[in-house]
């Protein structure tokens, strides 16, 4: 059974409503901003799925103290592990362009453009067939090929190339899939301030 991830964006006012007793409010539900499965993004933000390839931004921390209502209600309606937090001050404090500790077990596949360089494509998390092809190995061996290959290793089959790569953190926390959850954290950074503003989760267990 997959892993899903849970939570809300909160922010942080100087007075409490008539139903809240702390001074963090929800804002709204991640489950709005469609954020999808991706062990890689879990690993790199919040070190669950065994992902070691980079140090998290926000190593399992529990669910804050002062949690609003909200949350602590939907944390106890939607049981899970593995809870966090983290601010929009520490989220701009990321070096996105870190590279992962080891090569990516992922084989990377580049296309030759019409001025003869190598542009970036795909990376796959099962390779194509003419992949398994140019490396000579099984499937189960080519899916993981930064783990039997060494790094800077490459095939190329007229204009396209299959190479293996480190990646980076902006890779495994891709724009197409985040950055819904920045845009909103971004803008109500700039009304309240980076640290009155954070993003609880957790995880199914």
């Amino acid at each position: 059974m997959g892993k899903d991830i849970w939570g809300f964006i909160e922010c942080h006012r100087d007075y409490r409503d008539d139903e809240a007793d702390s001074f963090w409010h929800a804002t709204i539900d991640l489950d709005h901003l469609k954020v999808p499965r991706n062990y890689d993004a879990f690993g790199c933000l919040f070190g669950v799925c065994d992902n070691e390839q980079f140090v998290p931004v926000a190593t399992v921390r529990g669910l804050p103290g002062d949690a609003s209502n909200r949350v602590r209600d939907d944390h106890e309606a939607n049981p899970g592990r593995s809870a966090s937090w983290v601010s929009w001050a520490e989220i701009k404090r990321v070096d996105w362009d870190e590279e992962s500790a080891e090569p990516d077990a992922y084989i990377r596949e580049y296309y030759r453009d019409p001025q003869g360089n190598w542009q970036f494509f795909q990376r796959h998390h099962f390779p194509p067939q003419r992949f398994v092809e140019l490396c000579g190995q099984p499937a189960h061996i080519a899916r993981h090929a930064g783990m039997y290959f060494p790094e800077g290793s490459q095939w190329i089959d007229g204009d396209q190339m299959f190479r293996v790569e480190r990646f980076r953190r902006r890779e495994a926390v891709p724009d197409h899939e985040w950055g819904p959850v920045w845009t909103v954290m971004r803008t109500l950074a700039e009304l309240h301030g980076d640290d009155d503003v954070r993003l609880v989760v957790w995880f199914d267990d």
